[in-house]
């Protein structure tokens, strides 16, 4: 199937409560024919799809879900059209609109001037729906301002969990106070006669075993009708089982004066009561868990100040278009990816990089949305805006990385698959050895330990373990400058054993700069240096524009050449203020029989240090030589120390001559290089690496380490350089800092542990639970709380990695 029919749908699904719900949803939507992949989050209640749009549509793919017994969130929202003449202007609108990705529904009436639209919120925003409605050659609004619109259905679920958890609490602490005082050693405790009555117990607990806990009799009843079975299953019969013995146990007690005080309504009542708990500390842990992307999408400015028929007009961030100029004040945020045209400044860029000094900025360079211009006034000219802009290029990585899942998340879900089966059969074997052989015939004792056993195996702690720590530590990792694309990414980069650096761009600046001038004694310094100015100021070439910029920085002034010849391979030949000007290389020198024997050892000595060198002749006679070098980073050594103490092997790549090759690396502190390499063969010589067992990550920043980059083991694209290296990249370095590569590791290394410590307890926790309640040490009620607590420590646990310090 070719690569641009395939297509990615992604859906918000409400109703998932444990593992075995994301890995039902999961495998439900894998079967579909047209489905090449789908993974489900439960920690994000998402999905990403990828299917082949000729054989499959993503409303057939919502429909699948909703089968399943689950919902896909959807939005309304509602528009002002205008320029409708006509039925045809509206039934226009309304075909466009439905063809539309991420649109379910949409109807347009005529008369009212008015759309409805039902869609997607994770593929579309109203903003989206209007241009598409522009484009059709009308105009549209949106009727509800973005302060009224609802809130956001996690919200909503948080708002629904605490009315149902005080509700239940309510109707549930009468029970409880029943139950707590009439152990021998809380008898002093004062009782209302009325809680020992058996009417009064169950019309308190049925309130709360049927309403309260319709949830779990849904979802259980959408689970056994596909054929699995998740923790409302075990809920569902724990609770269910409590209470009709209870019930009759209440029947058998008419006609009787004796109080029932062995009733098991506060053992439902409670558990439920327990579980609604701690799926509100679920749901409010689980919002804390994709903070990061709160954090970035707060970032974005709220509007701009556009310059529009030679007026300053402010206007919303949405409507900004490419190709508008927009004014930045000192202090406000740059509203988009732009390019300054006017001004300069120092730019605040640590949201991007999460470097905190400012970097200065002038005419023809460019700025980034969401960035801080601190002390300058800028007018830019807008080069990206909406969702090409850097900033929405980072959330929408952070949002793939959290959606994704990490190989070790397979093992978990396989395993919850199989666990509520498994833990009914030994909560049914659990009864029947208490009831025939343990105890015969106490038919409570035996129903109390099904009930704990059922109640304290819910896998949801077993579910949450690893998707919450992939989402805590990618979005950690994206405050600190490093984008990982996946959740696998985020598992692999830890076994990493051998680091390939690129040279230029990524150990070294990527820019030419002159540092040295060495001239001839007893001659003007300042003369020489204004005529080599004037003449290199007629060259493109980088190495000339790196002097250019250096004599400028040394206070030299030079006007122009009245002739000029750049000569490919050798230097320029110009005349300045009617001196002849020769600069270049020692056959440039020969061609023009001007003697340069007796600097050979200094030309030699520079160029064993990495720096090119070009001889200065004047009127036919040798004065100097200047030479020009792309240095090292000013991290690049100390990052490059603390690999090593990583244990980690560093080589450069280069397609650099060798002897330039070592002299950069040894200034770097690198003792393997990997030198002449043409940009084809940077891929083979990853692949020989690989071949001796080395887990090998690529570091690189331009279109020719892209190969190399997918090849390796872990490809790291320097943020600083091109789109192309980026794209082909599992991990971005947003700061182009080597540091970066030990940060992305000790990461990878941190959330790994915080996965395992997660699964070790999650798993380590139904070990032991079940059989302490199997044997009968254990209260169902006291195991519903431990299973709550138990959902709510791994989220905490997973919730540590947002502090981490690098």
């Amino acid at each position: 199937m070719s690569e641009h029919k395939r297509k990615e749908a992604h859906l918000q699904i409400t109703g998932m409560t444990c593992a075995a719900c994301s890995t039902r949803v999961e495998r439900g939507l894998n079967k579909l024919s047209g489905v090449e992949n789908a993974t489900v989050n439960l920690a994000l209640e998402h999905a990403s799809v990828t299917y082949h749009p000729d054989q499959i549509t993503e409303k057939e793919i919502e429909k699948k879900v909703e089968d399943l017994g689950y919902g896909v969130v959807k939005e309304k929202a509602e528009f002002l059209i205008t320029g409708m003449t006509c039925a045809a202007c509206s039934s226009r609108i309304e075909k466009v609109l439905s063809k539309m990705d991420g649109v379910h529904h949409a109807t347009v009436n005529l008369a009212l001037e008015s759309g409805t639209v039902e869609y997607n919120p994770s593929k579309l925003q109203p903003r989206d729906i209007i241009t598409r409605i522009e484009k059709a050659g009308y105009g549209a609004t949106e009727k509800v301002e973005k302060s009224e619109k609802a809130e956001t259905f996690r919200q909503k679920e948080l708002e629904k969990q605490q009315g149902k958890f005080f509700f239940s609490l309510i109707l549930t602490l009468p029970l409880l106070w029943a139950m707590v005082s009439h152990f021998s050693f809380t008898s002093f405790i004062y009782l209302p006669d009325m809680l020992m009555n058996p009417w009064v117990q169950m019309a308190l607990a049925t309130p709360v075993q049927f309403f309260i806990g319709w949830q779990f009799y849904s979802g259980a009843y959408k689970a056994l009708k596909n054929k699995s079975a998740n923790m409302d299953v075990l809920v569902a019969l724990g609770t269910t089982a409590a209470y009709v013995y209870s019930v009759y146990l209440s029947i058998e007690s008419i006609g009787s004066n004796a109080h029932m005080v062995d009733l098991y309504f506060e053992t439902s009542a409670v558990i439920i009561t327990l579980i609604i708990l701690g799926k509100l500390f679920e749901v409010r842990a689980k919002g804390r868990s994709s903070e990061a992307i709160k954090k970035l999408m707060g970032l974005q400015a709220k509007t701009a100040l556009v310059i529009r028929d030679s007026q300053e007009i402010e206007v919303p961030l949405e409507e900004v278009l490419v190709g508008d100029i927009i004014s930045v004040k000192p202090g406000e945020k740059v509203p988009v990816d732009g390019e300054i045209i006017e001004g300069q400044s120092a730019v605040d860029e640590s949201m991007l990089t999460g470097e905190s000094i400012p970097v200065d900025k002038k005419a023809s360079d460019s700025v980034y949305g969401s960035t801080i211009n601190k002390n300058g006034f800028l007018k830019i000219k807008a080069t990206k805006v909406g969702r090409e802009t850097a900033l929405a290029q980072i959330i929408r990585i952070v949002e793939q990385a959290q959606g994704s899942k990490a190989p070790i998340q397979r093992l978990a879900d396989k395993i919850s698959g199989i666990f509520v089966p498994i833990v009914v059969g030994i909560a049914i074997v659990t009864f029947l050895v208490w009831y025939f052989i343990v105890d015969p015939g106490n038919f409570a004792q035996a129903l109390v330990n099904l009930i704990a056993v059922l109640v304290i195996a819910c896998p949801c702690a077993l579910g949450l373990a690893t998707p919450t720590s992939i989402m805590a530590g990618s979005g950690r990792a994206a405050e600190l400058g490093i984008l990982f694309k996946g959740g696998e990414h985020l598992e692999q980069t830890h076994r990493i054993t051998t680091v390939v650096l690129d040279k230029t761009g990524t150990v070294t600046n990527g820019e030419p700069v002159l540092t040295d001038v060495l001239l001839v004694e007893e001659i003007d310094e300042r003369k020489v240096l204004s005529l080599v100015g004037a003449a290199e100021k007629q060259s493109e070439h980088p190495l000339a524009e790196a002097v250019v910029t250096g004599l400028k920085e040394r206070g030299i002034a030079f006007g122009d050449a009245t002739s000029f010849e750049a000569i490919p391979g050798y230097g320029v030949e110009a005349t300045v203020e009617e001196s002849s000007v020769i600069i270049g290389t020692r056959k440039l020198m020969k061609r023009n029989n001007i003697k340069v024997d007796f600097a050979e050892e200094r030309i030699q000595a520079l160029e064993e240090s990495g720096k090119t060198a070009m001889l200065i002749a004047i009127d036919g006679s040798y004065k100097g030589i200047i030479a020009v070098a792309d240095t090292i980073k000013e991290t690049s050594k100390s990052a490059i120390t603390r690999l090593k103490e990583m244990d980690l092997e560093v080589l450069m790549m280069t397609g650099d001559n060798e002897r330039t090759a070592k002299a950069i690396a040894g200034q770097a502190d690198i003792e393997h290089v990997i030198a002449e390499v043409l940009p084809e063969q940077k891929a083979e010589e990853i692949a020989k690496l690989q071949k001796e067992g080395k887990k090998v990550a690529m570091v690189g920043d331009g279109i020719n380490d892209a190969p190399a980059l997918v090849t390796a083991d872990i490809g790291m694209a320097i943020g600083t350089g091109t789109d192309v290296a980026m794209e082909a990249a599992d991990i971005t370095l947003m700061r182009g800092d080597l540091n970066s590569i030990a940060d992305a590791i000790m990461m990878s290394k941190k959330t790994i542990k915080n996965i395992k410590q997660n699964l070790f307890w999650a798993f380590a926790y139904n070990s032991m639970g079940i059989p302490v309640a199997a044997i009968g040490f254990l209260a169902p009620w006291v195991a519903g709380a431990a299973m709550a607590f138990s959902s709510v420590s791994v989220v905490l646990n997973a919730l540590r990695l947002q502090k981490v310090k690098l």
